[in-house]
């Protein structure tokens, strides 16, 4: 499919010719100049904008996808991860090629143009749904590596927690009081996200650093025969079973949800039509690492895989230098996990901005609010990764509401909308299967979480 330029073709002289161009602003629900930030940089390279998109691609994402092996088996798990990219790629292309028509540089500002003011409101409630959660989903698993979890009254200790015993300061609370001052904080003042690019490719690099070695102990494992041939098909043996497969839904779409940050690193590209190609290559090298630490995790731990699969790398694999090895798994991924933040707590703060003070200038010219808004965001997440007790919640929360709208929903129907007359027959009939797909299985979902806490209570 072919992908263009999602910004205004301006011409490089005076103001006044960007002002002809927007002839279409009074259809948009915007008072702040979303075109202002933008204009102060406009510098990004191609290697930088990818690292910065999948940064934002490979979150907490991956750490869910082993459990969904657990529940579909290799073969549909695998299938479903390959099924995901080309939606999400598809939906994505809506996004852009919709955005170019209408001389549109945000995602906020496409569906304005295509529902009007409640159509832009929708977007940044979602986005702020769907961002906080992955923040907190980060927040839980730096605590459960750092300072263990457990799951069915067995312990996994942290990192910390082996190294020096249990302690007051190395207890989740304090620990992720220090990351949020220390590390989150200060990652989070960056007014560009250009800027983040640098820890965009060291976070990279860390999660590239954590797939080698799980997977060096995986071709190690079966090398020696230590490891139990894992399950290729789901295992259905009664309807709780059935409704238990779209459970993995969420968890799929979340791992895959970029959208709201396609516009932001568009902007800031110095060719703006390679945004197609950036989109494809961080999606493709993503998959990659999806798939790949979906089968490792899986083949290492089978039935015993937990939601968050650092929490397994706790015990004796079974091989030389185990310890070690799983308190570099868990560190590097933890620390890559700090270095994502950062580029999803960007659309988060924009989109929080514009909801509440859709009036006022552009956040980055106001220190006052900047700083309000960030430190208001980083205290809600904290609170909120101390009280929600496991990743495989947050993700079904999340990934069931905000983030089926904003990676499939949204883009389908501003699609089916098509207010610049440009979608194709077989776009709107893939807008169709994207809804119905995402409607069909949250409420399959919802089911069977419903018949599932039925029956824990009786």
């Amino acid at each position: 499919m072919t992908v263009g330029d999602i910004t205004p073709n301006k011409e490089k002289g005076s103001g006044r010719s960007k002002h002809v161009a927007d002839e279409k602003a009074p259809l948009l629900p915007k008072q702040q100049d979303e075109d202002a930030v933008h204009d102060e940089f406009n510098g990004a390279s191609f290697i930088g904008a990818v690292f910065n998109l999948s940064t934002t691609i490979v979150g907490a994402g991956i750490m869910a996808l082993p459990a969904t092996m657990k529940v579909l088996g290799l073969i549909l798990g695998v299938a479903l991860i390959i099924f995901m990219a080309f939606l999400t790629d598809a939906s994505i292309e809506f996004l852009i090629r919709f955005s170019k028509a209408g001389k549109i540089t945000s995602y906020g500002g496409l569906m304005g143009d295509a529902f009007g003011k409640y159509g832009k409101i929708m977007l940044q409630i979602c986005v702020l749904v769907n961002n906080i959660g992955v923040l907190i989903v980060y927040m839980i698993i730096i605590g459960d590596v750092l300072s263990g979890t457990s799951s069915s009254g067995v312990h996994h200790a942290g990192v910390l927690e082996g190294w020096f015993g249990q302690h007051w300061w190395n207890g989740r609370t304090f620990v992720l009081l220090i990351s949020t001052i220390g590390i989150f904080s200060p990652l989070a003042c960056f007014k560009r996200i250009d800027s983040l690019r640098f820890s965009s490719a060291l976070s990279v690099a860390l999660a590239v650093a954590f797939l080698v070695i799980i997977l060096a102990i995986a071709i190690f494992k079966l090398i020696s025969g230590t490891v139990v041939m894992p399950r290729l098909l789901p295992d259905v043996t009664d309807l709780t079973s059935f409704w238990k497969l779209f459970t993995v839904f969420p968890v799929l779409v979340t791992a895959f949800i970029c959208h709201y940050n396609v516009h932001n690193i568009a902007n800031e590209l110095k060719n703006t039509t390679q945004i197609g190609a950036v989109v494809r290559t961080s999606l493709a090298s993503c998959s990659i690492v999806y798939i790949m630490t979906s089968v490792c995790g899986f083949l290492l731990f089978g039935d015993a895989t937990l939601a968050d699969v650092l929490a397994n790398f706790d015990t004796d694999l079974g091989i030389p230098y185990s310890y070690l090895l799983n308190d570099a798994v868990r560190v590097s991924y933890a620390a890559h996990l700090m270095l994502v933040f950062p580029i999803v707590f960007y659309p988060l703060r924009i989109n929080i901005d514009g909801l509440f003070f859709p009036s006022a200038s552009p956040l980055p010219q106001s220190t006052t609010r900047f700083a309000f808004i960030t430190s208001g965001l980083l205290i809600l997440i904290f609170l909120g990764a101390n009280f929600i007790p496991s990743i495989w919640v947050a993700f079904q929360f999340t990934g069931a509401t905000a983030a089926v709208c904003l990676g499939f929903i949204f883009p389908a129907a501003v699609t089916l909308r098509d207010r610049h007359v440009i979608s194709r027959k077989e776009d709107r009939m893939l807008a169709i299967v994207m809804i119905v797909l995402s409607v069909f299985s949250n409420m399959v979902l919802v089911y069977g979480n419903a018949i599932s806490l039925l029956k824990k209570n009786q």
